[in-house]
């Protein structure tokens, strides 16, 4: 740390005290030592400033006509009663009367000391420097009969009078004290400073604006964020009034007024909105200010996306692409083509497809291909969570919401999804009250958390998939109309895997490969081929990944053999008989009569889970029959 000082030396004897006690310093140029030039005072702390020193030390004139003048601080070499008082006494050897000049910052009371001192003193003092000229050349006339006691600039004069003059010099423990003095202030200067430059480096690195006033409401304190927001340099605004300069940030002023503590006010400056907080300044008992704190809201919520999508990233993401999805077959080839012109899209999506055949699969890659591939992807299967828990689980919930409602509450997947896709497996399964509230969320952009009295903006995509006609059921009434056309912008069907059978072999052996872990697999033979080929699977993709995972392990071909489309058996419905060579089949015509009962129960509006209830089924083995019964119809219409 550089401690360099600068003394202005009133005369040559004091600049031999310093000389003399500090020689190791002023030899190593960390004193500097400039006599006193009485037509040049102003400039002389200026041309010490100049050369690094961090302080000075001047006495009596020397440091009345530098303090303030310069921007480091100035100590004073006092002249002390002690000092005073021996240079009366060296004066006293002259028999004539003393003359003591004398600035009027030193103290000497000579009542004091009269009695003590062997001589006639006479005390002028002086309070600027055109002053002591005047006071000195008040005795010319009688200049054989006084000796002038007084400071550099004193005896000086009376020099170049033709006077007799003694100086007041300064004893060695006062400029010991002294520089000590100036050594100690440059220290807790520096310490000063640092602590001011760290306090600097943290209003401006964070995120808030941050101004403060004073008592007279003028501003103190302005950092490099408010300077963003505001768009006005801190040169134009410090020191100057707030209402004169931020007369929209008025409401500080109010603050100041009802000596109250504001937090999270929103508030609309110029063309922002803000959230500000505000803080007395409070000294002692005694208000001394207002510290105001403030960010841009819209700022603040791009700040909170990135945050929230860090948090949650490792597990909210899209995996797959398209060049990820196997598509031999024409059909497929069409659908992948037609997904991939949706994806560039930023509108809502409708994925149709039976179980297995890879709906998320394309809602990822759709993701992936779109704006929003660098946000989160959240997927959530709408079917496979209960009516309360899925409300929870998709809108989110306050703090005490309900009973067991997490401590701090839970961000919803629509807030988490924030900025990216959110994926609605088997939308068609969502009850009537929530088909409600998510048709809110989609036409205001913002969700409202259970328990909460706030909204929360959101920007989000929703793909949605559904194993069935989503027509159908707004024609008897069971899935919202308004609903439909919002999440039904644009339409992606996924053929079935019996619909593209030129994938069936290579999925396989992709499968296979993958689920072997390295062990040898034999290859293919024609008739295994022809069973893949020739197999209905109603569980398309899946299933048939189930059944390489079975060949894998068993090294053969596990298949139901009356899945087999070549050797199904069929009631022949166009004319209500009985083929001659049909055996009777009495769980043929119990399957009959319980497709004809779900068909009636799906015309009167009820749910699949109020229908599975009914019949006293898991809603699981009623989609089956559900898809078995269309399949059965799509053969039949080919046969006719």
């Amino acid at each position: 740390m550089n401690v360099k000082i600068g003394v202005i030396a009133s005369d040559l004897e004091l600049k031999e005290s310093f000389m003399s006690l500090f020689e190791r310093e002023v030899k190593n140029g960390e004193i500097i030592i400039d006599i006193l030039d009485p037509d040049n005072m102003e400039e002389q702390g200026k041309i010490l400033e100049s050369k690094g020193v961090k302080a000075i030390i001047a006495r009596s004139g020397g440091y009345k006509h530098t303090v303030g003048k310069v921007n480091v601080p100035v100590i004073n070499l006092k002249i002390t009663t002690l000092d005073i008082l021996h240079a009366i006494k060296t004066a006293s050897k002259y028999k004539k009367d003393v003359v003591l000049v004398i600035s009027d910052m030193e103290y000497f009371d000579y009542d004091e000391w009269k009695d003590m001192i062997n001589a006639n003193i006479i005390i002028e003092r002086f309070y600027d420097k055109g002053s002591i000229e005047e006071k000195v050349k008040k005795y010319v006339e009688r200049k054989e009969s006084v000796v002038i006691v007084g400071g550099g600039i004193p005896c000086a004069c009376a020099q170049r009078l033709g006077m007799s003059s003694v100086h007041i010099g300064a004893s060695n423990e006062s400029i010991y004290e002294c520089v000590s003095r100036a050594k100690e202030l440059i220290d807790n200067l520096y310490e000063q400073k640092y602590k001011n430059n760290v306090l600097e480096r943290i209003l401006d690195g964070v995120h808030d604006a941050v101004i403060a006033i004073d008592q007279d409401c003028n501003i103190i304190l302005y950092n490099k964020r408010a300077e963003e927001i505001l768009e006005k340099r801190s040169e134009d605004v410090i020191e100057k009034k707030l209402s004169d300069v931020f007369p929209e940030l008025n409401f500080m002023v109010d603050a100041l007024k009802s000596n109250i503590d504001m937090n999270n006010e929103i508030k609309k400056i110029k063309k922002i909105t803000i959230t500000a907080n505000t803080s007395i300044l409070d000294v002692d008992g005694h208000v001394k200010g207002v510290l105001c704190s403030f960010q841009d809201v819209t700022k603040l919520q791009n700040l909170e996306k990135k945050i929230r999508y860090e948090l949650n990233k490792k597990g909210l993401f899209a995996k797959y692409k398209f060049q990820d999805i196997i598509a031999i077959d024409p059909a497929m080839k069409a659908t992948i083509a037609k997904a991939i012109k949706v994806g560039l899209s930023d509108s809502a999506v409708m994925i149709y497809g039976e179980s297995g055949t890879g709906k998320e699969m394309i809602a990822q890659s759709i993701h992936n291909i779109s704006k929003r591939k660098d946000g989160p992807f959240v997927a959530i299967n709408c079917a496979a969570i209960s009516e309360n828990l899925l409300e929870s689980e998709l809108f989110g919930y306050e703090e005490g919401a309900f009973t067991g409602a997490r401590k701090g509450g839970k961000p919803g997947l629509f807030e988490l999804a924030h900025g990216g896709t959110i994926f609605l497996d088997e939308i068609n399964s969502l009850p009537p009250n929530l088909q409600a509230k998510l048709l809110r969320v989609i036409e205001e952009k913002e969700v409202m958390r259970i328990g909460s009295d706030y909204v929360i903006p959101l920007d989000v995509r929703v793909i949605s998939a559904a194993n069935e006609e989503l027509k159908r059921k707004v024609e008897n009434g069971t899935f919202r109309k308004d609903l439909f056309y919002r999440l039904n912008v644009l339409e992606v069907s996924i053929p079935p895997l019996r619909e593209r059978k030129k994938d069936i072999i290579p999925l396989f052996k992709y499968y296979v490969k993958n689920l072997s872990e390295g062990n040898d697999i034999p290859e293919l033979d024609d008739e295994v081929e022809e069973k893949l080929m020739n197999y209905s699977w109603k569980g398309n993709v899946r299933e048939l990944k189930n059944v390489a995972q079975r060949y894998v392990v068993f090294n053969e071909l596990d298949l139901d053999e009356k899945e087999f489309t070549d050797n199904e058996k069929r009631l022949d419905k166009s004319n209500n008989r009985l083929d001659g060579d049909f055996v009777l089949d009495l769980k043929e015509i119990d399957r009959f009569v319980e497709n004809k009962v779900i068909e009636m129960l799906l015309k009167q509006g009820l749910t699949k889970t109020e229908i599975a209830q009914r019949l006293g089924i898991s809603r699981t083995a009623l989609w089956k029959k559900l898809s078995s019964n269309e399949t059965e119809g799509e053969m039949d219409g080919r046969k006719k």
